[in-house]
């Protein structure tokens, strides 16, 4: 064993109250952490917030972390319109924005106070966005005209913004990732848009090559006990092999094993997932990549993945290889290789958002450089964190300094240039994002990230990885509902029951922002179409013919967007 499993404590919540009350909540704590489902842990959260009046603070709006009144008033107006039929009015204040931060409701501390949930009044607000959204799809164009909702739905899926999954780099404890993909995917909450550096892009070139399916098979311990003792493949060696460290067969093996021979736009195709993976220069006076289906379609993932994976003076630079036109393997940028993608942009949240319009990031964060400063419970205070800032900032500036001492001298100290090249980029990265899953480990031998692991080590980091991601579950759900829900509705406009005649309208200019949908996303949609039963969307529709507005707003001018964005 190379690291030390320490659970997650909420100890400094249960200060002040009773020592018969604190005995309880310190057992309803363990029980969530030796939890074996999140349905386990979450009925074991409700009965701890129910005991430490967590609940009680969710019941009740008024809060100085946020601006309860302009909430309850946006959503009063909400329901007010709904409730009155006036469709136009309802799509003209939506159209005012739909921010995923009004009145500071995105604020982080607001979902750290209750295990489970956050301010009913938010929630509230949330559930009356949604419903309201799904109306407004749904109503005939009698009603609202398509061309008007077409222009509405892809404006406001820009402005609103999208989330991003960031898998950081972590040596063999990116394995936890596979725990953290799992839990995300069983609560439907996993998003379209994957990152992954280093020991995390192995993980999103898995995610980002396998359907639904073919993924169960990667989360089942049985699967991965059976193929570890029926072949002599890679896993084999890393579970049992007899070098205590791995070597560049065996990662190349590895991923060989885990990622199939497909390029960014194949996956993309199959999948619908939209992947990324950091490289970063081996040479100097060059920038670092963000490989994907928009920037390097061609390119072959596992090429990228064995780039991503190369750390400097443990693994040789990578040559990235690309399919022709004729489908045959070629390299791609034969001057130029690329090494480990952690070093130069772990967590690429720019280059997302300037690509995919993300605007929310879920970080899971394994690498040892960062995890000692991140707390995913923020129970450090304000002085302590202050501190710690002041330090990072402090010892960036100092880099900064000697850095330009080291390049003057140009060639005279080539390796201590590079190394310090290095350092600096290191430092100089943001290793958090909206959401943090951080492990629970406080201990790990450093010389053994490369190192083959065991079968039951394996299985203890994705097992650390799902609990990880337990107390963030709901957080997530809330804060990506908006945009999860936008993002259907925009695939059955697309290619769906929802989709209008080309005659009578067109796609508008925001349209070119959003790939093409896949055949997975029509395959989904005609799934999920056959278990709903066709009478409810009939019923609607035929509700919304007999009861006409009673009263309508005038005529909104159409926005070019909303006054602010998420």
């Amino acid at each position: 064993m190379f690291y030390a499993w320490a659970p997650h404590v909420v100890s400094k919540r249960n200060r002040g109250i009773p020592v018969r009350k604190s005995r309880k909540l310190k057992k309803l704590e363990k029980r969530m952490y030796k939890a074996d489902s999140y349905e386990q842990w979450r009925e074991a959260a409700l009965e701890h917030d129910e005991i430490s009046g967590a609940k009680r603070w969710r019941e009740v709006d008024q809060s100085s972390q946020y601006d309860a009144s302009q909430i309850r008033l946006r959503l009063d107006r909400l329901r007010t319109l709904r409730a009155r039929h006036d469709y136009h009015g309802l799509l003209y204040t939506l159209n005012e924005g739909i921010h995923g931060n009004m009145g500071g409701m995105g604020r982080a501390s607001l979902y750290r106070r209750a295990n489970f949930g956050t301010k009913r009044l938010i929630e509230q607000y949330i559930d009356e966005i949604d419903e309201c959204l799904r109306l407004l799809a749904e109503l005939p164009a009698d009603v609202i005209d398509v061309q008007e909702k077409l222009d509405f739905f892809y404006r406001a899926n820009i402005c609103f913004g999208r989330s991003a999954l960031m898998l950081s780099g972590g040596g063999i404890l990116g394995f936890y990732h596979l725990g953290v993909v799992k839990t995300l995917m069983e609560q439907n909450l996993l998003p379209r848009v994957i990152s992954g550096s280093s020991a995390g892009s192995i993980m999103a070139g898995v995610v980002g090559t396998h359907s639904d399916t073919e993924l169960e098979h990667f989360f089942e311990p049985a699967n991965v006990h059976f193929e570890a003792e029926s072949e002599a493949s890679a896993f084999t060696r890393m579970f049992f092999g007899a070098n205590p460290q791995i070597d560049a067969g065996d990662l190349e093996r590895l991923i060989a094993r885990m990622v199939p021979d497909m390029t960014f736009q194949e996956a993309y195709e199959k999948t619908g997932r939209q992947i990324s993976i950091t490289v970063a220069p081996a040479e100097p006076h060059q920038r670092s990549r963000l490989l994907n289906a928009i920037t390097s379609p061609n390119v072959l993932i596992r090429s990228a993945v064995m780039a991503s994976c190369a750390v400097p003076g443990v693994f040789p630079p990578v040559t990235l290889m690309a399919k022709n036109m004729h489908g045959e393997a070629q390299t791609y940028l034969p001057t130029r290789k690329w090494v480990d993608g952690s070093i130069a942009d772990d967590l690429p949240a720019k280059r997302l958002s300037r690509l995919y319009s993300t605007n929310h990031y879920i970080v899971s964060m394994v690498n040892p450089i960062a995890t000692p400063f991140l707390d995913a419970d923020q129970d450090r205070s304000p002085l302590t964190r202050a501190l710690g800032s002041l330090g990072v900032g402090v010892g960036r500036e100092l880099l900064n300094f000697y850095r330009g001492i080291v390049q003057k001298q140009g060639d005279n100290w080539p390796r201590f240039n590079w190394m310090l090249n290095t350092v600096h980029a290191l430092m100089d990265q943001d290793y958090s994002g909206d959401i943090n899953i951080v492990p629970s480990f406080k201990w790990y031998n450093p010389t053994k990230l490369l190192a083959h692991i065991s079968e039951n080590d394996l299985i203890e980091l994705m097992e650390g990885g799902e609990h990880s991601a337990y107390p963030q579950v709901e957080q997530i759900r809330l804060c990506t509902r908006i945009s999860r829900t936008m993002e259907e509705i925009l695939v059955r406009f697309e290619s769906g029951d929802l989709r209008p005649d080309t005659v009578e309208a067109n796609r508008p200019r925001a349209s070119r922002r959003r790939p093409p949908p896949t055949r997975t996303d029509r395959e989904a949609l005609r799934e999920k179409r056959a278990t709903v039963e066709p009478a409810t969307s009939k019923k609607k529709r035929a509700a919304a013919k007999k009861k006409p507005a009673t009263r309508r707003s005038p005529p909104a001018k159409k926005p070019e967007a909303p006054a602010e964005a998420a």
